[in-house]
């Protein structure tokens, strides 16, 4: 047994770590051991299943009644994206409700297209559901919710449906109070107007979908002046009161009555305005005037940091474990067939050869860029259901669709052009297809697959039992390894083909191309790490130096595509490092795209949204 710890040395080095990192991190976000957290699922109307995080302070019992916060993730978020918030406020003595919106995580789809308008991503349900006294330490009269971008869509909705609801029956509405952050085009007179909910407004100052409010340019996310704003605090005041400029952080109206408004304009970018100690206290201190809080914390004292850098620790960790762990597998007997010697490298480059790399280095990248949004557009074609937030089976995955038919259009282009250059250039010049380590046998190409499964399966088992014991998964901000359900396999099944077309033509460039003698090793795996991203990386920078310089964003119709590739940019930049360890292992080209696709093809498919079948 310690034999076989040491050689396995680095595997239990990276499961220790993950789990002293997820304990701290449960620390952490259970309040140091003061705050409950339950996974809860809720069945809804027409067959639909809402699951979400329910955070409850010790203290709160049916003698000590707490207001209750449900918080809404926006579009293509889990519920963990925002644990932040739901850290805060639980440490703060109020209980929290951290959903998963419809068609995202682990609830069910949503029967309506507009499921954050109609039903609150789920959120409406769950105010009722609360509000018949279903959780007894709940005061009923101090109901909230508050999300992010699509998230704050399904609060101002909530707002409107609730108020509605209250001035037909007469009474106060249901939803007490509403937090909005990073949402403003449905903050319209149609909608405010029937409102029985104080309303707090927080929106970025450099939102790239400003694009889409009232005015244009720079001036559409100035809240001091934004129509959208001035509607918010002139909705509850009278004539003579009627403002012209909003004076952010200073409250309007009274809380008594549902009129109390606020509004604040922090200097960040949509995508990372939940990620900001401002922006946080900003929703903090709201809650604290709309609710009161029994536990007096300062809104500026946070803790949500350690718990993102913990789980970052643990993301990180978890995939240098896939190392260690595929070692393990290939030291059984029925997997050492698959272990060839490392062939030689490339001979070194000529100054021909070199400025042919570069050439097709820079073309690759360019090819990558330009083929990004096109394939955005496509797959609204190919994949019309999904694109159209229609349940089917039929790649039911509305932005992955897109990464997906790109991936395997620049994985054909990739290979294309490895092969080409070789026989024009290549093959003149010493390169051997040998080197390539490509030669395997049907056998050998089966023992690949079923080991890439295997590592799969004892990836995603670590991650589950890591996730049951603590209630933690692997992520930082967005970008996260969390757990899925079983119907998750078929819809990898259905996603992996293509996407493989993309994994292996990287495998075999990075280790048939990038291999070069008395080439260091971590040059080669830089190189190869940009090769493999520039291309997605030119997009961003397109982006946002045009946003810098215009104040509009460079593509405006598919500006949520683009900011997808912030949490897909890490991930091509080190697919190459995998690549290129799994090959050092095996002397082959094929265990790297085999395990590497399956594992980021799983973290694609749980943090997007996905319009399965309700069952």
């Amino acid at each position: 047994m310690r034999n076989y710890i040491k050689t396995n040395k680095l595997f239990f080095i990276c499961l220790i770590i993950i789990l002293i990192s997820s304990s701290l991190a449960s620390i952490v976000q259970t309040s140091f051991g003061n705050v409950k957290i339950e996974l809860k699922s809720l069945p809804t109307d027409d067959g639909q299943t809402l699951v979400y995080d329910l955070y409850k302070p010790k203290e709160a019992n049916i003698d000590n009644k707490v207001p209750f916060v449900i918080v809404v993730p926006g579009f293509q978020r889990s519920k963990e994206a925002l644990s932040n918030i739901a850290i805060e406020l639980s440490r703060r003595g109020l209980a929290i409700a951290l959903i998963d919106p419809y068609a995202q995580g682990m609830s069910s789809s949503s029967v309506s297209r507009l499921a954050a308008t109609t039903q609150g991503y789920g959120m409406f349900a769950l105010v009722n559901y609360a509000y018949e006294e279903n959780f007894p330490f709940v005061d009923i009269d101090k109901i909230g919710s508050t999300g992010h971008s699509m998230g704050g869509n399904a609060a101002i909705r909530g707002a409107d449906f609730f108020g509605k609801e209250a001035i037909k029956s007469n009474s106060k509405s249901k939803l007490d109070s509403v937090f909005i952050s990073g949402y403003v085009l449905t903050l319209r007179d149609d909608i405010l107007r029937d409102s029985r909910s104080n309303m707090g407004v927080s929106y970025a100052l450099y939102d790239e979908g400003a694009f889409r409010n009232e005015l244009k340019g720079w001036d559409a996310a100035n809240m001091e002046i934004a129509p959208e704003s001035l509607r918010v605090i002139n909705n509850v005041l009278d004539e003579k009161s009627k403002i012209k400029k909003v004076d952010l952080g200073n409250y309007y109206g009274d809380k008594k009555n549902g009129t109390l408004r606020v509004v604040f304009n922090e200097k960040l970018l949509h995508p990372f305005q939940p990620y900001n100690k401002e922006a946080t206290a900003n929703q903090i201190n709201y809650f604290e005037k709309v609710f009161g809080f029994s536990n007096q914390i300062e809104p500026s004292n946070q803790i949500w940091q350690f718990k993102e850098l913990l789980t970052l620790i643990n993301m990180v960790v978890s995939l240098i474990m896939l190392i260690p762990l595929t070692k393990i597998f290939l030291s059984f007997s029925f997997f050492k067939t698959i272990i060839k010697p490392i062939p030689e490298p490339l001979p070194e480059q000529s100054q021909m050869g070199k400025i042919i790399f570069w050439f097709i280095f820079f073309l690759s990248a360019t090819i990558a860029c330009l083929s990004f949004i096109p394939m955005v557009d496509i797959a609204k074609v190919l994949f019309s259901e999904a694109a159209n937030r229609e349940m089917t089976w039929f790649f039911p995955q509305r932005m992955n669709n897109s990464v997906m038919l790109w991936a395997a259009f620049n994985g054909i282009v990739g290979l294309c052009i490895f092969f080409l250059a070789y026989k024009l250039f290549g093959k003149h010049h010493g390169v051997k297809k040998e080197s390539w380590g490509i030669d395997v046998t049907i056998w050998e190409l089966g023992k690949s697959f079923l080991l890439g499964i295997l590592v799969f399966c004892a990836y995603y088992s670590i991650l589950f039992l890591n996730y049951y014991l603590f209630h933690v998964d692997y992520r930082f901000w967005f970008m996260g390894v969390r757990v899925f359900q079983p119907e998750m396999i078929l819809v990898l099944m259905m996603y992996f083909p293509l996407f493989f077309i993309f994994f292996f033509s990287n495998s075999l460039r990075v280790n048939g191309s990038m291999r070069i003698k008395n080439q260091s090793e971590w040059k080669s795996r830089l190189t190869a790490g940009f090769a493999n991203s520039l291309g997605l990386m030119m997009i961003i920078i397109i982006q946002y130096i045009t946003y810098a310089r215009t104040g509009t964003v460079f593509w405006t119709t598919n500006w949520l595509s683009v900011n997808l590739l912030f949490g897909i940019v890490p991930m091509m930049f080190i697919l190459p490092y995998f690549n290129w360890a799994f090959f050092q292992m095996t002397g082959r080209v094929f265990v790297g795209p085999i395990i590497s696709c399956l594992i980021f093809i799983m973290i694609l498919s749980t943090n997007t949204v996905i319009y399965l079948p309700i069952k």
